[in-house]
């Protein structure tokens, strides 16, 4: 039987080529991490041929969450703000609270040396945890502690219970501050963006303390002291809703934590300030002071020791292997502890000498505030020209004279030009400190250690503050217990305790003076501007 050929067999071998022309047409595809199918025929097939030959699905939308740098920035200096004010605030306050809480003129200090000693203290373990754990989450956490510790403190019934809830808040601020800093190095890119958000940080950072001192002043005056603290409640709660929504975290790194070295530092700083307070009080000969120095010594000493056996230490001693960064970290430790010591003894003899209200006396530090703000617009635009080495020694060398002029004041002394003057010297002088310092301590750090390099910036400031405030609350102790005789003749008995106060006052300036001068002698021979063959890490410095 004889059957008619199939029209279709063959048909696929007439109209398709065979498989090795195809293969010799299209390169063959190669696997690479990343790779894809649809990668590979992109890269060797026209559109219009993907266009016909790809399935018609819908590949899923992909949405990009939007950056808010601005929305970012004001969340970050609102915090900054709020920790820097949170050092001064209680300054026009502690009149009140010493008859409140019936504390003594040497624990006094104790309010704000609680506050300073865990704030600085922590402020490195602050930065690292930052790193391992998430920068965002330790800005959050940090931030709602500190307001929660406000709150419990603003309810204080006793010294001890007060100074305890000022401890919490320096451990709230310790957690938040360093991850602040290093959210603002990584929300803005290098150059005239990052230069004009750090020139706002370090205005807020300068100018916080003397805000402080007027809305201390405000609040004592027209509520209460306890305000002094309530007021970060509502502050923290918002700042913390806007940091969910719109700050961008960081990828976290693997590593572990150097509890050791954060515990021995903070231990070590504390029992320093201790010892300098008790000396104040019971002078050097005292068994307590000189036992207190020497543990000190063991522990800082331990401190060290550990930090350079760590693998991940708390303080990266390789960041003080660049002699300008060490050079930077002492005219910072001086500048401020000549500026704290100001700011707690001229609120005390702004009112106790004076007869100043709270309101008042906060309103007499406006000067200073409206000087830093104006220097800290100015600085930035200068930094390109001059370098920050030759603002920074003009900031010292103002800073030197207003405190000279400082141990000029008596009982007699008026408000203009005696105190307004050098006020404004002083703002100037730290106003245009500051931003060159931080330029310098951050350039060249590797993105990897933001959080270390701004936590170790961080720490010098406050550590500066407790140990200025502690050397200069004994120097006031010793000049008060060691007042002439002569001075006291013919003053009458009501006059007696101010002219007392005002003879440690000039004591006081008298060594926040040297400080000062040992600063701009810091800037004038050891201290030099960044190399521009720093890495590309550094600040770049134009507007």
């Amino acid at each position: 039987m004889n059957f008619s050929p199939n029209p279709l067999q063959g048909l696929h071998k007439r109209r398709h080529p065979p498989y090795n022309s195809i293969k010799r047409r299209s390169p063959p595809f190669t696997y690479m991490e990343g790779s894809s199918i649809l990668s590979h025929l992109e890269a060797n097939v026209s559109s219009s041929q993907l266009l016909m030959e790809r399935p018609a699905t819908t590949a899923p939308r992909v949405v990009e969450r939007k950056s808010h740098p601005n929305i970012s920035l004001a969340v970050i200096l609102t915090v900054q703000l709020m920790l820097v004010l949170d050092v001064t605030v209680v300054n026009i306050a502690l009149p009140q609270m010493q008859e409140t809480l019936h504390f003594s003129q040497s624990n006094l200090s104790w309010v704000l040396n609680a506050y300073l000693l865990t704030f600085g203290g922590l402020l490195l373990l602050g930065g690292r945890m930052g790193d391992l754990f998430g920068r965002k989450r330790l800005f959050i956490g940090g931030v709602t502690l500190f307001f929660l510790a406000s709150l419990v403190g603003g309810l204080a019934t006793s010294a001890g219970w007060l100074v305890a809830a000022r401890a919490v808040q320096g451990i709230g601020a310790a957690l938040a501050a360093p991850s602040a800093l290093a959210l603002l190095m990584t929300s803005f890119p290098e150059g005239p963006q990052r230069n004009r958000a750090l020139s706002y940080f370090t205005a807020v950072s300068s100018a916080g303390g003397s805000i402080g001192l007027i809305l201390g002043g405000m609040l004592t005056a027209w509520v209460s002291w306890r305000w002094a603290l309530f007021i970060n409640v509502p502050i923290g709660v918002a700042v913390v809703l806007l940091a969910v929504r719109f700050i961008e975290g960081n990828t976290r790194q693997r590593g572990r934590l150097d509890l050791a070295g954060a515990l021995t530092s903070t231990l070590g700083m504390g029992t320093l300030v201790y010892a300098f307070i008790r000396a104040g009080s019971n002078g050097w000969n005292d068994a307590g002071t000189v036992w207190s120095i020497v543990l000190a010594a063991a522990i800082l000493a331990t401190f060290v020791l550990i930090e350079t056996r760590h693998e991940q230490p708390v303080m990266p001693l390789h960041l003080l292997a660049s002699r300008s960064r060490v050079s930077a970290f002492v005219s910072v430790l001086f500048t401020v502890a000549a500026m704290y010591g100001g700011f707690f003894f001229l609120t005390q003899f702004l009112q106790r000498v004076m007869g100043f209200s709270p309101v008042v006396t906060g309103i007499a530090f406006l000067p200073m505030t409206l000087s830093i703000f104006t220097i800290s617009r100015i600085v930035p635009r200068l930094i390109p020209r001059l370098g920050p080495r030759r603002i920074l020694i003009g900031g010292a060398s103002l800073v030197a004279l207003a405190t000279l002029w400082f141990t000029q004041i008596s009982i007699s002394s008026d408000y203009a030009p005696g105190i307004v003057v050098p006020m404004i010297l002083l703002g100037v002088g730290v106003g245009s400190s500051f931003l060159p310092l931080s330029i310098i301590v951050l350039s060249g750090v590797p993105g990897r250690e933001a959080g270390a390099a701004s936590g170790m910036l961080q720490t010098m400031q406050q550590v500066g503050g407790a140990l200025g405030l502690s050397i200069l609350v004994t120097a006031f102790g010793t000049a008060t217990r060691a007042v002439p005789t002569h001075l006291l003749v013919g003053v009458a008995p009501a006059m007696r305790a101010e002219l007392v106060f005002t003879h440690g006052l000039t004591s006081v300036f008298v060594l926040a003076a040297v400080f000062a001068l040992l600063s701009l002698a810091n800037g004038l021979l050891v201290l030099r501007s960044p190399s521009r063959s720093e890495p590309a890490t550094q600040v770049v410095l134009s507007e």
